[in-house]
């Protein structure tokens, strides 16, 4: 079994997500505040020594024709920093319409008080993260 966690990037929040290789399934942890696409690092630090992931998955932001758009830049800085700073395999994952798919799933079991910036960003992680695992069978 392998557990890896997984991102959704974005400027100000960054979603999260931990996942594991046995049921290809995942659920969703608390968002990351972020400045400017940098999260507090001590925080990811420290889901990394709780979660002990062998592999990182990283969200790519790409247009709906499959092109790229400045945020998928920020992206893909954002996944170099992290296999930068803890040195495990990081995997970018196509995530186009998955912060759509996380804020349908929040409303239905919710309502609009489950929509809030934190829950959207770290169920599109888990959203993302599955997608990985699924496809990587």
């Amino acid at each position: 079994m392998s557990t890896l966690l997984g991102f959704d990037f974005g400027t100000h929040s960054i979603g999260v997500a931990v996942g594991q290789t046995i049921t290809r399934s995942a659920r969703a942890l608390a968002a990351l505040r972020a400045k400017e696409g940098q999260p507090d690092w001590h925080l990811v630090e420290r889901l990394i020594k709780e979660w002990q992931p062998e592999r990182l998955v990283v969200g790519l932001p790409l247009n709906m024709d499959g092109t790229e758009q400045e945020l998928t830049t920020k992206a893909r800085k954002f996944a170099q920093r992290l296999h930068g700073r803890f040195g495990l395999p990081v995997d970018l994952q196509d995530e186009r319409l998955t912060t759509v798919a996380a804020k349908e799933e929040l409303f239905s079991s919710g309502g609009y008080r489950n929509l809030s910036k934190g829950n959207i960003d770290s169920a599109a992680a888990q959203l993302i993260l599955e997608d990985y695992l699924q496809s990587s069978s």
